[in-house]
This record gives C-alpha cells, sequence and structure tokens, in this order.
C-alpha cells in the first residue's frame, strides 16, 4: 500500500519547482549540495512543500521557495537575480527526481536524507536521468533498504518504549503480526489502513512514519 504525499494534481508542478530550486541554489547561488540539504531538512517551508500545500508546491517559483529557506535558516547568502536555463542540469533533474520520490513515497526529505544525500543524486544524473522515473524509484529503494538497520515500526516503537507485546494489547493488532513486520516477513506497506491507523494512533505518531521508504 503505497500512500502519496499529496493530490497527484501538484505533484508535475512540484517536481518542476523543486527542480528550479536545485539548479537556482547550486548553479547560480552556489550553495553546496551538503549545505542545500541541511538548509531542506530544517526548512519549516519545506515541511509545506512535502505536504502539499498549494501555496507552495504551485503557488511559488523554485527561486522564491529557496528565499524562504535561506531566510529561515538564518545564513548569509547572496541571492543572485534569478536566471532560468533551457538546458536542464544535473542539479535540476535531482531535484525532480527527488520530488517524485518524495511524493511517491509519502515520505519526509528529512527521512529520505536520513539514507541518500544530495551528493549522491547528482552522482547518479549519467546512468539514471534518461531512464524511466520508476527504475530511479527501484534504486533509491535498494540502496535505502541496504542501509537501514531496523524496520521504522521497531524504531518507533522502541523510542517510545514500549514492547511489543504492550504495543499489540495498546492497537488491538495481533502480536505475531507486529512481530512479522519488524522482521520484515510481511510488508508493513501493503498491510490494511486499519492497521496502520491502530499503530499509529497507539504509537502516537503519523501513518507514514512507520512505513517503509
Amino acid at each position: 500500500m503505497v500512500i502519496h504525499a499529496y493530490d497527484e494534481e501538484y505533484f508535475e508542478s512540484a517536481r518542476r519547482i523543486m527542480g528550479d530550486l536545485f539548479d537556482f541554489a547550486m548553479v547560480t547561488a552556489g550553495v553546496s549540495p551538503e549545505t542545500l540539504q541541511k538548509m531542506m531538512i530544517t526548512s519549516s517551508s519545506i515541511r509545506q512543500f512535502e505536504k502539499g500545500n498549494p501555496s507552495y508546491v504551485a503557488g511559488m517559483t523554485g527561486c522564491e521557495l529557496f528565499i524562504k529557506m535561506v531566510e529561515e535558516s538564518g545564513l548569509s547568502i547572496k541571492i543572485p537575480a534569478e536566471e532560468m536555463y533551457l538546458d536542464k542540469s544535473p542539479e535540476y533533474w535531482s531535484g525532480w527526481v527527488i520530488a517524485f520520490y518524495q511524493w511517491y513515497s509519502g515520505k519526509s526529505f528529512e527521512r529520505i536524507f536520513e539514507y541518500i544525500s544530495i551528493e549522491e543524486l547528482l552522482n547518479m544524473y549519467p546512468v539514471f536521468h534518461e531512464m524511466d522515473i520508476m527504475q530511479f524509484v527501484d534504486e533509491i529503494d535498494k540502496k535505502i533498504a541496504s542501509r537501514s538497520t531496523g524496520t521504522r515500526l521497531s524504531i518507533i516503537r522502541k523510542y517510545a518504549g514500549i514492547t511489543q507485546k504492550e504495543l499489540s494489547e495498546i492497537s488491538d493488532v495481533p502480536l505475531r503480526q507486529i512481530q512479522l513486520f519488524e522482521q520484515r516477513q510481511r510488508d508493513i506497506n501493503k498491510c490494511q489502513a486499519e492497521t496502520l491507523l491502530r499503530l499509529s494512533k497507539a504509537l502516537k505518531c503519523n501513518i507514514e512514519d512507520i512505513l517503509e521508504i
């Protein structure tokens, strides 16, 4: 079961905006991939973007969104004049594809960047920029799975300080089912919405927080 981040009517616009943001930030403003990534993780504007707020995914340019991020960060970054290029750079492609992945997976940029860096996205450009975007999605899924040390469910449960049995009792989800989710023997992304809702309510988190990227 895949829960997209927001309505599909906005995702084409969102991809263009994020592509322009990446291009403007790194190519025009000269911001490093590492700095841009840190800005995105802490930006309240990016939180609005990833939730599909129309003002952010359709109502502004990538340059305007970047300026908001700079203001929020408190960093001293000189904002050059906005320029538009006909040729799409690797930076543009990186923003474009990660915006798609964020929409498709329903995960926050912060969670995605726990496993994949912007620098790594740029390095993927030569191989993946002419491929079908779902091949990129599959590759990111593989990278994240190989780098993850535990399921999201087990991490959040342990952080909440409760056992599997206690979670089962609170959520009314069978203990064996929780064990299979945490052992990756059953795909939590494909379970019933009602089960996801019960678990997320018991853990006091959002449904997307317990899904696997």
